[in-house]
């Protein structure tokens, strides 16, 4: 059956960061070699299975940003329109953001690391609002509202943002029948996932996106699901 639309979530390529073990969050890091290295061979795979998007979404953040950009220069599809928006930023960490994630775990016990990490509704230590890593002292985000912008999210506040962007302007151009890239981090697309597959809670938290590794959804015209691929 020939799909009518088509979903393609990305997980931005490794980052400096990610490969010093270090919490992201909303810190807006560079790609390291590898992860340029991934993005370049998930555009090649979209490629050989001639999935081109019709328009990308993206975050605010640049590892994200630099992903679907190395990406559709691989496959020689740069023309297609780009929105971006803070929405589908990664979850924000809080004060563990720029932190060592063995030092914290060391530091607050495995249970609550894990909770935090992988759970649905444990958000991390906020930042103290005089903190220079808060977003509100971040000129790219002057145009939000600052009760908007979070000092810390579990993974239930990272849907409850995330959720309404993808219904507002996701959804509507899967109702066109077009093809949609979503470039984006780990936990905001474990958000939309929740969303896609509709998993519970639990089943959530075992959930893991690989950096770099498109996951392919296609639809019907009436959007009930018809195929997931991952592709290898």
């Amino acid at each position: 059956m020939k799909p009518y639309a088509t979903l393609i979530l990305l997980r931005h390529g490794q980052s400096v960061y990610n490969k010093q073990n270090l919490f992201t969050g909303w810190t807006d890091v560079e790609l390291s070699e590898q992860g340029k290295q991934e993005a370049e061979q998930a555009g090649e795979m979209l490629k050989r299975m001639a999935l081109f998007p019709d328009i990308v979404f993206t975050s605010w953040l640049k590892r994200a940003i630099h992903t679907q950009q190395i990406a559709l220069a691989a496959m020689a599809w740069e023309h297609i329109d780009v929105c971006r928006s803070w929405r589908l930023n990664e979850r924000h960490y809080g004060a563990w953001q720029q932190r060592d994630k063995d030092a914290v775990k060391a530091e607050v016990g495995e249970t609550l690391f894990l909770a935090v990490r992988r759970g649905w509704d444990t958000p991390p230590p906020p930042l103290p609002e005089n903190d220079s890593r808060c977003v509100t002292n971040d000129p790219k985000y002057a145009g939000i509202d600052p009760v908007l912008l979070p000092r810390s999210e579990s993974l239930k506040d990272t849907y409850a943002r995330v959720k309404p962007y993808f219904d507002s302007e996701i959804v509507p151009r899967l109702k066109e029948g077009k093809t949609v890239l979503v470039s984006a981090h780990g936990n905001s697309l474990r958000a939309l996932v929740k969303e896609i597959e509709q998993l519970s809670d639990d089943a959530v938290v075992s959930l893991d996106i690989p950096t770099g590794k498109p996951i392919v959804y296609h639809y019907d015209e009436y959007l009930e699901m018809i195929a997931k691929m991952e592709p290898d």
